[in-house]
């Protein structure tokens, strides 16, 4: 089966994470997990934070402080330190360098958007009004927190698609983390993974790596050039 970035496959939906790809929100997110971890006695400094806790929804970041500590955090936990995330975006949150222009170029494809994230959709919200990137995914965001099956399950992103009428291997997703990635990768989908040089990859298949949004667009030109010439 062909996948979207394929000479002889069929690019039609770009699906993006939100954390790390379009809003520079997970320093912050993570920094108050640790903040929550410390709280209830797990040693976790805040440099350590976005190591421990990237990618992750906050069920699966209850589940290891409880697990470190012993402890039950009680069932509204997550609800509770959900409510700090959408505070701290209210008080401002960055948008990932080069998100913008990257956009435009995407537009400039054809080429249609949806957003899949663990974040809640109430978060979303905050940091797309807080970016000003709300008029590009207006009525196109999911959440795999509000659906409750949180990445690395592919839930979310096979839901996207199906909103917009694709099939999985139509779709390309741009990903920093990797449990975004495995999600991303077990939905069937073509992957692009956002990475400093030097930092780690996977070894998955159907994984592409970038260092900057500004290599993004350009990728799927490519690809939907060498589509159109196969066709």
């Amino acid at each position: 089966m062909a996948l979207a970035l394929s000479a002889d496959g069929q690019l039609k939906l770009v699906i993006f994470d939100c954390d790390g790809v379009l809003v520079d929100s997970e320093d912050t997110c993570c920094r108050i997990s640790a903040e929550e971890a410390r709280a209830a006695g797990m040693n976790v400094p805040d440099e350590k934070a976005v190591e421990t806790f990237s990618g992750m929804a906050l069920p699966g970041v209850q589940e290891v402080i409880e697990q470190k500590t012993g402890k039950s955090l009680g069932s509204d936990w997550a609800a509770k330190t959900q409510a700090r995330f959408v505070a701290a975006m209210k008080d401002g949150v960055e948008p990932i360098d080069g998100v913008y222009a990257m956009l435009e170029d995407v537009k400039k494809l054809g080429l249609p958007v949806r957003v899949g994230s663990n974040s809640s959709g109430e978060e979303m919200e905050a940091k797309f009004i807080a970016t000003n990137l709300t008029k590009h995914f207006e009525g196109r965001i999911h959440s795999a927190r509000d659906m409750g099956i949180p990445k690395p399950r592919p839930d979310v992103y096979l839901h996207a698609a199906r909103e917009e009428g694709v099939k999985p291997e139509n779709c390309v997703v741009l990903e920093d983390s990797n449990t975004g990635a495995r999600a991303a990768v077990d939905a069937g989908m073509m992957c692009v993974l956002l990475r400093k040089a030097g930092e780690d990859v996977p070894d998955w298949p159907n994984l592409v790596v970038i260092h900057h949004l500004s290599d993004f667009a350009p990728l799927l030109q490519k690809a939907l050039q060498a589509q159109r010439q196969s066709a």
